[in-house]
């Protein structure tokens, strides 16, 4: 892979993150029966980062939690003939709640599909919402981001690599060619 543009730096990640938990709060009318769902790897501490946001400017502790989405993957026999099984870290219940999935890009739609698959074998929440880092166009799904931070039109020989401090010792978000 080949490095062609650097898209965001940290402080435009952080401003984004910011805008997005005040469209979060705003669309659900506040913070009632609201909670954050990390999809692994990335979506965690972007789901972390939106709570801490949230707690600050509504004075409210939303409940983060994290899913492992591998087993429900429909591309799971292509990615590795033993997958590594992370464990699902959702230590509250779901029932009646507004659940927000966040990860880091949407692409085909397949890894929210997913999500949602993972999500309701937890209980029956109210709604549920989705919110993107980045969505990169190119949905082979009815799957629509509620929240997106930055729309980038992409080719199918690029890829969008969201850096995040918390796993990558960085915060960025790059382009590269295929």
């Amino acid at each position: 892979m080949e490095f062609k543009a650097q898209i965001m730096n940290q402080q435009d990640v952080e401003r984004t993150l910011v805008r997005l938990a005040h469209q979060i709060v705003e669309k659900n009318q506040g913070v009632s029966d609201l909670c954050l769902i990390g999809i692994k790897t990335r979506g965690i501490p972007l789901a972390q980062r939106l709570a801490n946001l949230i707690e600050t400017f509504e004075g409210v502790t939303v409940p983060v939690g994290e899913l492992d989405i591998t087993l429900y993957r429909d591309d799971l026999s292509k990615i590795n003939d033993d997958p590594v099984i992370n464990r699902t870290n959702v230590t509250f219940s779901i029932v009646g709640k507004t659940v927000v999935l966040v990860d880091d890009v949407i692409f085909t739609g397949r890894t929210a599909r997913a999500a949602l698959d993972a999500l309701m074998g937890l209980g029956r929440p109210a709604r549920v919402q989705l919110c993107v880092l980045i969505d990169r166009g190119h949905t082979e799904l009815p799957i629509k981001a509620n929240f997106v931070g930055k729309n980038i039109p992409t080719s199918l020989k690029e890829v969008v690599a969201v850096n995040l401090t918390e796993t990558d010792g960085i915060t960025k978000v790059v382009i590269n060619e295929i």
